[in-house]
């Protein structure tokens, strides 16, 4: 699980400081926030693999941005660990019902805290997000980052990689530019739509070493779409 992206929600440096040393020493990137509207600008930068969130915000609580981020197709299948000094049942219990997929109440082990996230990363991330994806000959790996054809290496840009890998997830369904633009790129990416045609006719050229840039079909009126079928 190195590498995955952690957003902190917490006002309190010293808890920030602590959480960060353990997630930093366990191979999680962190990304922190001190009160939810920090949070919602991290959000839309792109999306974290999860997010801690302190009940007790200031100003929009934790519980608030929890059922807000449940309500929005954009960010409602990030999974939520909630940090809290409630320990009574209604407040758990509550706290799930808004979407929690796990709760911490504090005082806490960074030990515990780190088993935790693992365990929920796993629960809500199989290890399927980490398989070779495979398409008639077509293979990408995201461990290692290689995308080859009967073992030969094609080369590509991280953005194509991205991309490639996006569509290979989700084949045989249209997604318009703006959809690729919020899932490829983030969705405060400052780009222009046109942007997705140029790396998709870049994605093209290096699948055209096989005859596989068919596989990118263009839709009309609707946007693009990853099928082996033609």
């Amino acid at each position: 699980m190195s590498g995955k992206k952690i957003l902190l929600v917490e006002d309190e440096q010293a808890i920030r400081d602590m959480v960060g040393f353990a997630l930093s020493r366990a191979g999680f990137e962190l990304i922190e926030a001190e009160d939810a509207r920090q949070a919602q600008e991290r959000l839309e930068e792109g999306l974290p693999d999860l997010v801690l969130l302190d009940w007790m915000l200031p100003g929009m609580s934790g519980i608030d941005l929890a059922r807000r981020m449940k309500r929005d197709d954009y960010t409602r299948e990030v999974p939520i660990i909630m940090l809290t000094a409630r320990g009574e049942e209604d407040d758990r219990i509550g706290g799930l019902e808004a979407g929690a997929d796990d709760y911490v109440t504090k005082p806490f082990s960074p030990r515990e805290l780190v088993a935790r996230i693992k365990a929920v990363l796993r629960r809500v991330q199989p290890e399927s997000e980490e398989e070779v994806l495979v398409i008639d000959r077509l293979s990408l790996d995201p461990g290692s980052h290689r995308v080859s054809v009967d073992n030969q290496s094609l080369e590509m840009g991280p953005t194509e990689f991205r991309l490639l890998h996006f569509f290979m997830s989700h084949p045989e369904r249209v997604y318009s530019r703006s959809q690729l633009l919020d899932s490829v790129w983030g969705r405060n990416a400052y780009v222009e739509e046109r942007t997705v045609d140029v790396h998709i006719l870049r994605l093209r050229k290096v699948l055209s070493k096989f005859g596989y840039d068919r596989f990118v079909q263009t839709v009309r009126g609707a946007g693009y779409r990853f099928s082996a079928e033609a």
